[in-house]
């Protein structure tokens, strides 16, 4: 891979690794209500393996996807607007 490939990688990374800290401190504040599981430590998984992927090709995630929701595109603001149970987040608040 290229030295500019393997950099976007790695912001990726750090992207994600930033939002699950935000998102644990808030749920520590009691700002994100029910259960939180969080992704860090396994950044590199998501996004090694939807680097492999077609942009056009389905991802079926799990409990811990915030990252691939920002790799898909998602905004750090409309994931978090999300998990406070806001309708500006990513399916309107539903799952938060």
């Amino acid at each position: 891979m290229e030295k500019e490939d393997l950099l976007a990688l790695y912001r990726q990374m750090v992207l994600i690794r930033q939002l699950e800290d935000k998102c644990a401190e808030m749920y520590g504040k009691a700002k994100i209500g029910g259960f939180l599981h969080l992704y860090n430590g396994q950044e590199a998984i998501a996004v090694g393996a939807l680097s492999a992927l077609n942009p056009d090709d389905d991802v079926v995630t799990h409990y811990r996807d915030h990252g691939y929701a920002l790799l898909r595109g998602s905004t750090p603001e409309a994931v978090m607007a999300e998990l406070f149970g806001r309708a500006t987040g990513t399916t309107g608040g539903r799952g938060g």
